[in-house]
């Protein structure tokens, strides 16, 4: 199966500082290209585990004593680990993107390209998938998952539409999707609130902000002190997620300050937001919305 080159390789595996005999995590294993690299990096008594939901992705698996590939989300990270004997470790590099594979097979349902039943399960055994979201959700439920996941101001008129639309009979394929909401789709931006309207199915149907932010709360519990952390996002939500948690620890609010106004913090930041080269984006066009951030372990 094809998965192309991954974004901000160097970068991201450099900025887990590895150390040959450690044990690191790659959450987002997909096509390997992450793990082939911190493999590289590692010698013999070196451990790396890798966790990807997609069962197209066990295909990939790498013939390595260092490595063990686990079939859950990342969500449950800390959980699979101890299975495997692992508390705590050195790094870990998680790339939160839809795979190359994901987007260029028509049938997962995850691109505004081509004609495909609703799915866009990550996991296929879930029971959730674009079907469910777009005929069973109650209108108020549409109007929030495009508004807060798909940042849509035509939310309200979408989530109307559609309600409308399926009463009449169920929506089944993306292209009857995009029919439904036609109107909403004005030429010049078709495929940018396309996209905006299927990367907030997308969301919904696997529970994407709910399992970054249940990874992100673990990540001080794993890693050693001086540990890495190295993370891909892809869109705002991920990446507002991601900073607000490396500045303060938490998603909300601020972290309480002792009588002097000092807080203390679990992680610390590495350097400053790294984003892809105008050479790299040109050699793959999905990489341009990519953002890489790294802290450390305090």
């Amino acid at each position: 199966m094809e998965y192309h080159n991954p974004v901000l390789l160097a970068e991201s595996v450099g900025g887990l500082n590895i150390k040959v005999d450690g044990v690191y995590v790659d959450a987002t294993f997909g096509g390997g290209g992450h793990s082939k690299e911190i493999l590289q990096r590692l010698g013999p008594n070196g451990r790396l585990y890798a966790f990807d939901q997609d069962k197209d992705a066990l295909s990939n698996t790498i013939d390595d004593n260092r490595f063990i590939l686990i079939h859950e989300n990342y969500r449950y990270m800390k959980r699979f680990l101890r299975f495997h004997g692992v508390k705590e470790v050195d790094g870990i590099l998680a790339d939160f993107g839809v795979s190359s594979h994901q987007f260029d097979v028509a049938d997962r349902g995850f691109s505004i390209r081509y004609d495909a039943k609703l799915d866009m399960r990550m996991n296929q055994d879930d029971e959730l998938s674009a079907y469910e979201v777009i005929n069973d959700y109650d209108e108020k439920d549409l109007r929030r998952i495009f508004y807060a996941y798909g940042e849509l101001r035509s939310a309200p008129a979408l989530a109307r539409t559609i309600f409308e639309k399926r009463s009449e009979q169920p929506i089944k394929t993306s292209e009857e999707l995009k029919t439904a909401i036609k109107r909403y789709l004005p030429a010049r931006k078709e495929n940018k609130i396309l996209a905006q309207v299927f990367q907030a199915i997308r969301i919904e149907v696997n529970q994407e902000m709910d399992a970054l932010m249940e990874f992100l709360t673990q990540i001080p519990e794993l890693l050693v002190k001086g540990g890495r952390l190295s993370v891909i996002s892809y869109h705002s939500l991920e990446d507002r997620l991601v900073k607000r948690f490396i500045k303060n620890g938490m998603f909300e609010g601020e972290p309480e300050r002792d009588v002097f106004g000092n807080y203390e913090v679990p992680l610390k930041k590495v350097g400053g937001l790294i984003i892809p080269s105008a050479s790299e984006i040109k050699q793959n066009s999905r990489a341009r919305s990519a953002k890489l951030r790294i802290a450390e372990k305090l």
